[in-house]
């Protein structure tokens, strides 16, 4: 079972960042972790140090796509236990 949840929200600097936030989406994607995409930010379940890792290549491959800068925000639960996003949701879907 997974120990955390990580949700990220990765902000590259640009005009046109649709596309750059599409491809960090894709490393999340390509990764194999259970995610959800949300309006604002994605949320990802899996071990801690896999999940920064990813949050690592996320930002790394803006700067490769033309991005000066990424700003990220980062939210995380850690449960040494285990925790799933379905845990925290289950009660609120139909």
């Amino acid at each position: 079972m997974a120990n955390s949840l990580v949700s990220v929200q990765i902000i590259p600097k640009g005009e046109n960042v649709i596309p750059l936030v599409d491809e960090a989406i894709k490393i999340i994607h390509d990764s194999g972790v259970k995610y959800e995409v949300h309006p604002l930010e994605t949320t990802m379940e899996g071990e801690l140090s896999q999940l920064l890792s990813i949050i690592e290549k996320m930002n790394q491959r803006m700067i490769e796509l033309g991005s000066p800068n990424v700003i990220t925000q980062v939210k995380i639960l850690y449960q040494p236990k285990g925790i799933t996003m379905d845990t925290l949701t289950e009660k609120y879907r139909g």
